[in-house]
């Protein structure tokens, strides 16, 4: 029997290599004659170490293992979705959003107490985060918490916080979960309280149009009604005109045949949150996202995008 070889591109990180793992058991499961290998490729964003507002969010974690792609060095990348620019590159596809994990943002507690909410934690409290959209949602509920930037992988974060550097740090469940530490989280955090980022929880992978061997085997790996809540939710945030460095959240679930949408956009400081949501059909995700951003911008979506970060 003859055996067919592809190499999956991922960073190095413990959780990127889980995600990238995962797919390669995956592939083997669907064609056991496969032979799939894992190269490993640094990104921009594992190499720097400032905030990504400062080296540029869009594409800081992906855009080398692009160009490996494009070059022909592995034949597919795997993403965790919500680092992936909502424009790729031409010749590039997303071929497959597996089935989503859990999409909602964590709270991580130095010391064990009961908490229901945000709202729960002691006044004053320093919180870690490095995403402003996080930031932005919990200043808004919570403007007396001292909130600091977070870098680094999710074990450095962990021993920070173990080590005192924070009271409590924000990160997202998915994470956690598929890094076998679920009993880390304190608390996952309500959509109500805090929206999460546009595809958190969903794996992509992205491979070479033309490469019609590795686009038919990846393309069975995709689960349709992640993919189309993700597709809405990225049709909002590319018309919106953001990415990561922004304050943006959006979330969908497809239910019953219907998909329902949540977009947020906010004030870098939480000083001023628009919230919306859209139900609609599950045949046209991309123009119910690009509606709900559309509705947004009406309310004054875009002059508070266009505030200095």
């Amino acid at each position: 029997m003859n055996k067919r070889s592809l190499v999956i591109g991922s960073r190095g990180s413990k959780l990127a290599l889980w995600q990238a793992e995962h797919a390669r058991n995956q592939l083997a499961g669907i064609d056991p004659t496969l032979e799939v290998t894992i190269q490993i490729i640094k990104t921009s964003g594992d190499i720097k170490s400032d905030p990504l507002s400062v080296i540029g969010g869009k594409g800081v974690f992906t855009k080398e293992l692009e160009d490996a792609l494009l070059d022909g060095r592995i034949d597919l990348a795997v993403h965790s979705l919500k680092d992936l620019p909502t424009t790729l590159p031409e010749g590039l596809s997303i071929s497959s959003i597996g089935k989503r994990s859990d999409p909602r943002d964590a709270l991580v507690l130095k010391e064990p107490r009961d908490i229901s909410s945000l709202r729960d934690l002691p006044p004053g409290a320093v919180i870690g985060t490095s995403s402003p959209r996080r930031l932005a949602q919990l200043k808004s509920l919570r403007p007396d918490l001292d909130v600091k930037d977070l870098r680094g992988n999710v074990d450095t974060r962990l021993r920070k916080l173990d080590e005192g550097e924070y009271d409590a740090l924000l990160l997202a469940s998915a994470g956690l979960i598929r890094l076998g530490l679920e009993n880390r989280i304190s608390l996952a955090i309500a959509t109500d309280e805090m929206l999460p980022a546009v595809g958190q929880g969903a794996i992509a992978i992205e491979t070479r149009a033309g490469d019609e061997f590795t686009t038919d085997k990846v393309s069975q790996l995709n689960h349709e009604a992640t993919r189309i809540a993700c597709l809405a939710e990225r049709a909002l945030l590319r018309t919106l005109g953001g990415g990561c460095q922004f304050p943006i959240a959006a979330h969908a679930v497809v239910d019953n045949g219907q998909l329902h949408l949540q977009g947020l956009v906010a004030a870098p400081d939480g000083s001023n949150i628009l919230r919306e949501r859209i139900d609609g059909s599950t045949q046209q995700p991309e123009e119910l996202g690009s509606l709900l951003a559309k509705r947004l911008n009406e309310l004054g979506a875009a002059s508070i995008l266009h505030v200095k970060l």
